[in-house]
């Protein structure tokens, strides 16, 4: 016997030729079936943290807008607090923290997440400054 699962035999021509066993064979059979089935949770896993991360880049760009919104209204001497959560889309009315200081206006907004815990971990601030033009 040659290689592990193998039978090694002449070929008629002095050389001797590989010839694979049926016991073999038989023993891969759905090896690909239980490959990809082992691989779908881990393909899931990371398809679910690319969104996350997604998510969480796109309530960095609302919270950005948001807080330039709000230092713009407090510079014409309205409420940052009214503009900020104004320019927010509805489903972060609930998600979102306005602070402001003096001239600065602070948002700090949850992203979307099928998880409170991760959400938490994964909250953005972002600040802008006003300035009044009297």
């Amino acid at each position: 016997m040659g290689e592990a699962g193998r039978i090694c035999a002449p070929d008629g021509r002095g050389r001797w030729r590989g010839v694979a066993s049926s016991r073999r064979l038989g023993d891969e059979r759905g090896q690909a079936t239980v490959e990809l089935l082992a691989a779908v949770p881990a393909l899931l896993l990371a398809a679910l943290i690319a969104l996350q991360l997604l998510a969480a880049g796109y309530a960095l760009t609302l919270a950005d807008g948001a807080a330039e919104a709000g230092a713009l209204a407090l510079a014409e001497g309205g409420s940052a607090a009214d503009a900020a959560r104004a320019a927010l889309p509805g489903w972060a009315a609930h998600q979102v923290s306005v602070s402001v200081s003096g001239d600065e206006v602070s948002v700090r907004l949850r992203p979307p997440s099928p998880f409170g815990a991760i959400a938490d971990h994964l909250a953005v601030t972002s600040t802008a400054s006003a300035r009044s033009a009297r």
